[in-house]
């Protein structure tokens, strides 16, 4: 390995940087409703255009209308995207898979035995289990928003 790859530098006493951003990303959750096509929209707003994204679940779900409140707050949208099967992905090819609940993790770790892929596992908790007010669930999307943009900023060293 060479001083110019991911984590590493010249100078040893340097802080190790941030891994090279891969060029194909995939997040997967449970069904598609909520952390992964929330990762997939803050990862579109935050990472160079260049990297291609994309987001499934295990299951299919249905459209979460609180994802679109939360990202809204932050200027961004869904716009028409529906959720998406992991199935329906067929044999794409992924630099990186990004999973973000235990049941996605076990499924890709599956599903990807043999190919040459990096999975990460990012667990986020489950917004849906909150009950109380309005403001009080909102809340509880609002910290897997926040959750969300903090791992994409440290895990692609985006300041």
């Amino acid at each position: 390995m060479t001083g110019h790859e991911a984590g590493k530098t010249d100078d040893p006493g340097a802080p190790p940087s941030a891994p090279a951003t891969p060029s194909s990303i995939l997040f997967v959750c449970g069904m598609n409703a909520i952390r992964s096509p929330m990762a997939e929209c803050l990862a579109r707003h935050m990472l160079p255009g260049k990297v291609y994204l994309a987001s499934a679940g295990v299951k299919r779900g249905e459209r979460d209308p609180f994802v679109d409140a939360v990202l809204a707050e932050e200027g961004l949208s869904l716009a028409e995207r529906q959720p998406k099967e992991l199935e329906e992905l067929g044999d794409g090819y992924f630099d990186l898979v990004v999973t973000l609940t235990p049941l996605a993790h076990h499924t890709v770790l599956e599903r990807m035995r043999g190919f040459s892929v990096d999975v990460e596992y990012w667990p986020m908790p489950d917004p849906t289990l909150v009950r109380g007010t309005r403001e009080q669930i909102l809340n509880a999307y609002r910290d897997v928003r926040e959750r969300l943009k903090r791992r994409i900023a440290e895990r692609f060293g985006i300041k």
